[in-house]
């Protein structure tokens, strides 16, 4: 995977891009340090995203990624692959949570290219460090 802080892409022409084409991912850091960063901004202070034991006290096996942060991975990952992407929608399912303090990578596929209305349809997912997706989204784009 690529350091996101090392790579800088161009604006993308709608033109461009391709049906399947891959986005190149990223590892989002989700330490717990970064995550309470998160959490303080949008004032969401709750114990299962910035305390292991408050999170394992509620029967999760730790902290975990509030769902707006893993949205904002997504939509990152987007930007990171075209800065001037115009984000229309993205739908987002939480299939388990995403654990703090874990390495995750995030990729996504360009799965419609609607010519006339100009608008891409991207797969999206996060995959943890065992290889499941616990999170999965669907965005439609314009350039």
């Amino acid at each position: 995977m690529a350091d996101p802080a090392e790579e800088r892409f161009e604006d993308k022409a709608f033109e461009d891009v391709e049906f399947g084409e891959d986005l190149p991912g990223i590892e989002p850091d989700v330490s717990l340090e970064n995550v309470r960063l998160f959490a303080r901004s949008a004032l969401m202070m709750a114990g299962r995203f910035i305390d292991h034991e408050e999170a394992r006290k509620a029967g999760l096996p730790g902290a975990i990624v509030p769902g707006i942060m893993s949205q904002g991975i997504l939509v990152a990952l987007i930007h990171r692959w075209a800065p001037n992407a115009k984000i229309l929608h993205v739908d987002t399912i939480f299939r388990a949570p995403l654990i703090v303090d874990t390495k995750p990578t995030a990729s996504g596929v360009v799965t419609d290219i609607d010519e006339e209305a100009k608008v891409i349809e991207i797969d999206l997912m996060i995959k943890n460090e065992k290889g499941e997706t616990p999170v999965v989204g669907t965005a439609r784009i314009s350039l």
